[in-house]
């Protein structure tokens, strides 16, 4: 039987996976076997783990009704069961029954997300995973339109986390390098021979550069360079060992010539092993400081991905409109800087909440807002306006383009099933019908058109008491 660690390496997901890496994973995990039949998880089960499946067959399927509906049939050495943790879902909305006997490695949620944040590889392997397999679902039936509007975003939101993904793993491995330089240099300066007053000096030091460079203020690339030459001619004149080096950060840190005067009057014959060991502590915190950027904004996606689904909520929920649009603006962030669109909003804040489908109406948003950019391709400066306001007794959202226009021939069947003015393989022709439906039938609305050349307006209309 072939080794664990060497089942895994075969795997493609983990082709490129550093060996330390790969094995911090197996120790974080567990093995299970099926024989033909069995159940590996049911349906509505806690979605606490992510799988891979080693060696067999196993098959996916869905119960709806009195039906069992086949979603997927996975091989060996493939990765399942991580679109419930994408997508912000609670439990897992199928059954895994093996077809074969399977060996099947298994790991925590938590695991899976640190996974995704520390190896950009895995994490971009698993995202275009999650999209090919949103589309497979997408074509299936439009049962699962829910997941095809996503699957429709990630691709972008790929872009959108590999951009923080990968600088929280570039910093984590400079970090790793500065902390191997600082621990030893500051054991060296415990060890000179310092008086009590310069060891507090060099406390006080640490904690007031910390603030200032918190504080800095950005230069730019002239001053920046010319700061720069200053530090290092003065730091020459003093001797100092990789003064290029040092000269930057100190800089970027917000400290002048006053600043370094000041040291050497403290320490004298340390002034070296002082200003590397602050250039290095700066570096740290430059560094923490980039990873907490970059595991908010991974966080901010997610919670994206949650608000736009509500796939852990009821179906109807007394919802807040602004937040839907937010959340698919959010969705269709990279496709949206893609095209250089600006995006005006005029939201009027006194509307009330509304009683909705609140996933549905985020297809709504998803489909007319994605039109919408696509309507931009040869606009000088695309546009996109949303409003929101109050009408008798419905609430309005308008989400308008200063694109090509429908052409009044047209303006009367884009609402129809499989009706496109985009070119062949561009468009399927459902998506204004699936908003119209969902409109119209599932919330008893209605959705206006006013189009033409440079001014297209598409207003949904939603009753404020839903019947």
């Amino acid at each position: 039987m072939t080794d664990l660690k060497d089942a895994l390496r075969q795997v493609p997901l983990f082709n490129h996976i550093l060996e330390g890496r790969l094995q911090w994973l197996i120790e974080q995990g567990t093995e299970v076997w099926l024989e033909p039949g069995e159940t590996h998880r049911e349906q509505g089960s806690l979605a606490d783990a992510v799988f891979i499946l080693i060696d067999g067959e196993l098959r996916v399927v869905q119960k709806t009704g009195n039906q069992e509906v086949i979603l997927a049939t996975y091989k060996s050495k493939t990765l399942f069961g991580e679109l419930p943790t994408l997508l912000g879902d609670t439990h897992f909305w199928a059954t895994g029954l093996a077809v074969t006997r399977c060996r099947i490695f298994e790991f925590s949620n938590q695991v899976f997300w640190e996974l995704m944040t520390s190896c950009s590889c895995v994490m971009t392997t698993i995202l275009r995973t999650m999209a090919e397999r949103l589309q497979e679902l997408q074509s299936m039936s439009q049962q699962r339109e829910k997941l095809a509007s996503l699957g429709t975003l990630a691709a972008g939101l790929a872009h959108e986390l590999n951009n923080p993904a990968s600088a929280s793993s570039r910093a984590v491995g400079q970090l790793r390098q500065t902390v191997q330089i600082l621990q030893p240099l500051t054991v060296k300066l415990n060890q000179e021979q310092m008086t009590s007053a310069q060891k507090g000096f060099l406390a006080n030091l640490q904690q007031s550069a910390l603030v200032r460079a918190k504080t800095a203020i950005k230069l730019d690339a002239l001053t920046q360079s010319d700061r720069e030459e200053e530090f290092t001619d003065w730091l020459d004149k003093y001797q100092i060992i990789n003064a290029w080096k040092l000269a930057p950060t100190l800089v970027t840190a917000g400290c002048d010539i006053d600043w370094l005067e000041n040291v050497h009057s403290h320490v004298g014959a340390s002034l070296g092993d002082v200003l590397t060991w602050m250039e290095m502590t700066l570096q740290e915190f430059e560094l923490l400081e980039e990873l907490e950027h970059s595991t908010t904004r991974i966080s901010t996606l997610v919670q994206a991905v949650k608000d736009y689904s509500y796939m852990d909520q009821a179906p109807i929920q007394d919802i807040d409109i602004h937040q839907g649009l937010e959340s698919t603006l959010v969705m269709l962030g990279y496709k949206l800087k893609q095209a250089n669109v600006v995006v005006n909003r005029e939201y009027d804040c006194d509307i009330p909440r509304l009683s909705a489908y609140g996933s549905e109406l985020n297809q709504v948003w998803t489909h007319l807002i994605d039109n919408a950019i696509d309507a931009l391709g040869f606009v000088h400066t695309p546009t996109i306006g949303i409003r929101t306001s109050c009408e008798s007794n419905f609430l309005v959202v308008e989400i308008a383009d200063n694109g090509v226009g429908i052409p009044p021939e047209v303006q009367s069947h884009i609402f129809e099933p499989f009706f496109t003015t985009k070119g062949v393989g561009q468009g399927t022709g459902l998506g204004l019908h699936i908003a119209y439906r969902i409109v119209v039938g599932e919330h008893q609305g209605d959705i206006r058109v006013y189009s033409q050349s440079g001014d297209t307006k598409l207003q949904v209309l939603l009753p404020l008491k839903l019947s």
